[in-house]
């Protein structure tokens, strides 16, 4: 939903404890999104074969089949047909800042899942993406993953503000990459109790992305590479730009590309749903890809990642 104004200006500074509001709306879309549905449609449409894993209700049938036309295995996907999928309801001002409510839904029976029986059924995985999910879920699949020496990226993402640091420990210790904004950062670093030293000594590459300023990437020599952003020629709508930017990073890396040129190709993906409404609205144009990779970060580049693109 679209509020025309600023949330700011509704909010009281000394009456937060007593706050009730009520915004009056003038846009009311629903679209599909979850992290990780954006992701998987991203590395879809980028020509990579991923393959979704979650628990979903009844109401899947469409969204399956949308992804399955996008390249996206779901055959991980468990349904149950006593709750609704899970939802997110945004509303965001002017200001592109957002108020949000999230129904778990079916996504609580995630935690019965296990991931062997899914990885044996594809042939095996590259990497195993634990993002933003039932919490007990995630612990399981991340220790899942330990025990059987799968390959994972730690992207805890909003359920930090719910975990507290003991969780949060066993959800990045050994990953090979961990994902996050730079407000997450900071809440991980406060709830663990580890400094940025620390994490670098239990994880192979840090990933913080830093909104309009781009991404830092630190690997465990603890040398830092900044990446700026591709410049957006509209804000229409930020929800699903942090999973846009996995995906291309994603697709990226397991293309051979070095963590600079993924990180150049997860900022040109992550533009290109800040433009649009809606995070799996996006369309592939190979030729536009390549002319606004080539003006943000130079040829070179752009010859580089042009081979880890689709046609």
């Amino acid at each position: 939903m679209h509020f025309p104004g600023r949330f700011a200006d509704q909010l009281v500074a000394d009456q937060l404890d007593r706050v009730s509001l009520s915004f009056l709306v003038d846009e009311l879309t629903i679209k599909r999104g979850g992290v990780a549905g954006n992701i998987a449609y991203a590395l879809g449409v980028l020509g990579r074969s991923p393959v979704l894993v979650g628990a979903v209700g009844a109401d899947f049938a469409d969204y399956r089949s949308w992804l399955d036309r996008h390249g996206v295995d779901t055959s991980g996907v468990h349904v149950f047909d006593d709750v609704h999928t899970a939802r997110f309801v945004c509303t965001t001002d002017d200001d592109m800042r957002q108020i949000a409510s999230f129904y778990a839904g079916a996504m609580a029976r995630a935690r019965l899942i296990e991931l062997q029986p899914v990885a044996e059924r594809v042939g095996g995985v590259d990497l195993v993406l634990i993002g933003a999910n039932d919490p007990e879920a995630m612990l399981r699949h991340t220790d899942e993953c330990r025990q059987r020496g799968y390959a994972f990226a730690a992207d805890p993402s909003q359920q930090l503000a719910r975990m507290e640091g003991p969780e949060i420990r066993k959800l990045v210790e050994g990953a090979q990459y961990l994902l996050t904004n730079d407000y997450e950062w900071e809440l991980l670093l406060k709830k663990t109790g580890w400094t940025p030293d620390q994490v670098g000594e239990k994880v192979g590459t840090r990933i913080t992305t830093l909104g309009e300023k781009g991404v830092q990437i630190v690997g465990r020599d603890g040398v830092a590479l900044e990446v700026g952003v591709v410049p957006e020629t509209a804000k229409v709508d930020p929800t699903g730009v942090g999973d846009a930017f996995r995906a291309g990073f994603l697709a990226g890396t397991s293309q051979g590309l070095s963590l600079e040129r993924a990180a150049q190709l997860g900022s040109l993906v992550a533009v290109l749903v800040l433009e649009t409404d809606g995070p799996q609205e996006w369309r592939w144009d190979r030729g536009r890809a390549l002319e606004r990779l080539q003006q943000a970060y130079g040829p070179d580049a752009a010859a580089e990642i042009a081979a880890a693109l689709p046609a």
